[in-house]
This record gives structure tokens, C-alpha cells and sequence, in this order.
């Protein structure tokens, strides 16, 4: 038999968050996940794409010896370096981190400002390079998440002048594609005619098929 090889590649569905700087993206993605481990602060936070993919595990996940986030807290103390074996509804995995298994939440929010840190620098530079993370769970569904950076109008630290059009490329290049659901974000105290994630969501998905509002 003869398999039929498509010529264009087909990639599955995800959901992109898009929002002004500080208008609770990083939050609305975190109730999605049912976890906290995303950045927090002023002003931007969110410095590089982070596409996380959540996987419904069907049961919990044992994990043996040493090769968890858990390990480098208790080689601090010798007391404690047998490891037991322990399970875990909830653990994540980097792309970068290789077979890294992390299980708590604090681990992953300090290895993506580490990871964004080495990339972009620590004043406020972007990158449109992703972080990648894979969190399974017994809690959630399958879902694919786009975080992005927030859109700005003025540059700050070492951010260049035209960060305001950078940041808009980044974020259109996510959200022109056809699979991709918009989750456009708007603070409540702004007037939703003049938020800047529906005006881009209206320019690639002018039918509104494909965006959600949240305020």
C-alpha cells in the first residue's frame, strides 16, 4: 500500500493569551492549569513566549531516586540524601531541562526566570525564543497554552525603541494562525472599545470565529 503524505504539516490546537502588560494574562492561564508558577511583578514579566502543554496523566507519577526538583533542596542537607520514592499528581518537564522532572511549583517559576534571564537578560529585554513546558497532571485536560509578552507602548531598560512593534510581531505571529483560539485579555477598568488585545485579535480573526474576550 501507498500512505498518503499530506505536503502541508498539520499541528494541533492551542490557545494563545494575549493581553496589555498587567492586565492578568499570566493569572487567567494559571486558573486554566489549576497551578501557580508563572512570574509575578510589575511592568513586564513575561519576557519570551512560554508554550505549555498540558497532558491528562491518568494516574499519579512515581518517581524514584534523585531526578526531581526535590533532590537539590536536600543535597543541602546530608541528613537527607536517600531519596524515597514518592508520587505526585502534578509534575512538569522543560524542554531544556532534558529528563528533569519537576514537582514543585517555585522550581518552575524559578528555572523560567533563570532560563529568561540567560536569554534576554535580567533589564527588561524580550525574545521571541519559547521556553517549553510540559505539565501533567490528574487535575486538568489536554491543552496547549501560549503565554506571551505584554503589549507596551514605551520602551524600558534595554528594551529598544520599537518594542511596542516588536512585541506586536511576536504576538501576531502566534495568533494569525488558523489553529490557534485567541484568549484576548482586558483589564475591567478599561474601555473594552479601546483594548489592544481585541484590536489585534479583530485584525487576523476579523469574525471574531476564534477570539474569546476576557475581562
Amino acid at each position: 500500500k501507498q500512505w498518503y503524505q499530506p505536503r502541508v504539516a498539520i499541528t494541533a490546537g492551542q490557545i494563545v493569551v494575549v493581553g496589555s502588560q498587567s492586565t492578568g494574562k499570566s493569572s487567567v492561564l494559571e486558573n486554566i492549569a489549576k497551578q501557580n508558577f508563572l512570574p509575578r511583578g510589575m511592568g513586564i514579566v513575561t519576557r519570551r513566549p512560554l508554550v505549555l502543554q498540558m497532558i491528562k496523566a491518568p494516574c499519579k507519577k512515581v518517581i524514584r531516586g534523585s531526578n526531581h526538583d526535590s533532590w537539590a533542596e536536600k543535597v543541602q542537607n546530608p541528613t537527607k540524601l536517600s531519596v524515597p520514592d514518592q508520587s505526585f499528581e502534578t509534575w512538569a518537564q522543560f524542554l531544556h531541562r532534558g529528563d528533569m522532572i519537576y514537582t514543585n511549583m517555585d522550581s518552575i517559576q524559578k528555572e523560567i526566570i533563570d532560563d529568561t534571564n540567560k536569554k534576554c537578560g535580567s533589564n527588561k529585554g524580550i525574545s521571541d525564543d519559547p521556553i517549553h513546558l510540559k505539565l501533567y497532571s490528574t487535575k486538568i485536560p489536554s491543552l496547549t497554552l501560549v503565554d506571551l509578552p505584554g503589549l507596551t507602548k514605551i520602551p524600558v531598560g534595554d528594551q529598544p525603541r520599537d518594542i511596542d512593534q516588536r512585541i506586536e510581531k511576536l504576538v501576531r505571529s502566534y495568533i494569525v494562525k488558523e489553529n490557534s483560539i485567541i484568549l484576548a485579555v482586558s483589564a475591567g477598568n478599561v474601555d473594552i472599545a479601546n483594548s489592544d488585545s481585541l484590536k489585534l485579535a479583530r485584525e487576523v480573526d476579523p469574525t471574531g470565529s476564534r477570539t474569546i474576550a476576557v475581562i
